[in-house]
C-alpha cells in the first residue's frame, strides 16, 4: 500500500515509494537475527483515485509505470517478486477490472521475462477467481505456479486452485481445512502495521504460534510444515532460508 509519506502524484513516484520498502528490508537484515524478503508493485486499489484525479487511461499509464519500477527492482535484487499487485477486492465498474486485467498481466509478463514469482491481490478466492487468474497467467506466458494468491481460502487441491499458489490466512480453522486438503499453500497474517487496527487482520507472530501448535499437539504435520514454510516459498520465490 502507498506510504502516507509520499502520496502517489505521477508514475516515477513508485520507484520512490519502492525505495521506503528495499530501505527498510536492507536495515532489518543488517540489524536484526531475521532474515527479510520483500515485494514491491502498484497496489490495485490506488488505481480508482488515481482515476478520479488524472482520468482512467493516464492512471492505467502510470500503473504501469509502477509495475515497470518493480520489475527493474527485482531484476535488481532488491525485492524477490512483484505483488500485491492485481484488481480491486470489491465491485468495481467493468472499465476499472479491465484496465486492472490489462495491468495485471503486463506485470504477469515482467515475471515471466525476470523468471520471478508474482503475488496477487484480488477479490475473494473462489475456484472460479482462481480459474480466471489462470487464465491471465497463460496469456502472460508465466508459469502458473509462480503466481501466489495472496489472503486466499484453503483451495488447496489443483482443481480447486488451477496451479496458482494459495496463501492461506493462518487461522486455526483455516490452517485445518488446508492441511486436510494437502501441503501446498503458505501461511500469512495479511498484518498491516496499521495503529488504528493493531494485530490487523492477524498478529505478526500468529504463522509461529501456529507451527508450534501443531508440533506440540501430538499431530504429526512436521514434513508438511517443512513444505509449507521452507519447500514451496523456497521454489516459488527463487530463495533460500535458513
Amino acid at each position: 500500500m502507498p506510504y502516507e509519506e509520499l502520496p502517489i502524484h505521477e508514475g516515477a513516484d513508485f520507484a520512490r515509494s519502492y525505495e521506503i520498502t528495499t530501505r527498510m528490508t536492507e536495515r532489518c537484515n543488517a540489524e536484526t537475527d531475521a532474515t527479510i524478503f520483500c515485494t514491491v508493485g502498484p497496489y490495485p486499489v490506488l488505481l480508482l483515485e488515481l482515476a478520479k484525479e488524472h482520468g482512467l487511461a493516464k492512471a492505467k499509464d502510470m500503473m504501469l509505470e509502477g509495475m515497470d519500477a518493480a520489475g527493474r527492482f527485482v531484476a535488481e535484487g532488491k525485492a524477490i517478486a512483484i505483488g500485491e499487485v492485481g484488481r480491486p477486492h470489491f465491485p468495481v465498474e467493468p472499465e476499472i477490472m479491465d484496465a486492472s486485467n490489462d495491468i495485471l498481466v503486463h506485470g504477469m509478463r515482467l515475471c515471466r521475462e525476470i523468471g520471478c514469482a508474482i503475488v496477487i491481490h484480488a477479490e475473494s478466492a473462489t475456484p472460479e477467481v482462481m480459474r480466471d487468474l489462470a487464465r491471465l497467467a497463460d496469456i502472460a506466458g508465466l508459469d502458473r505456479s509462480k503466481v501466489v494468491k495472496h489472503y486466499c481460502t484453503p483451495l488447496v487441491k489443483e482443481e480447486e486452485n488451477h496451479g496458482l499458489v494459495p496463501s492461506v490466512l493462518a487461522s486455526r480453522s483455516q490452517l485445518k481445512e488446508a492441511l486436510e486438503k494437502g501441503d501446498r499453500f503458505f501461511l500469512e497474517t495479511d498484518y498491516m502495521d496499521d495503529p488504528e487496527r493493531p494485530d490487523g487482520v492477524l498478529p505478526i507472530t500468529t504463522v509461529p504460534k501456529r507451527v508450534k501448535g501443531l508440533a506440540s499437539s501430538g499431530e504429526d504435520h512436521e514434513e508438511a510444515m517443512w513444505r509449507v514454510n521452507k519447500d514451496l516459498p523456497e521454489k516459488t520465490y527463487g530463495v533460500k532460508i535458513e
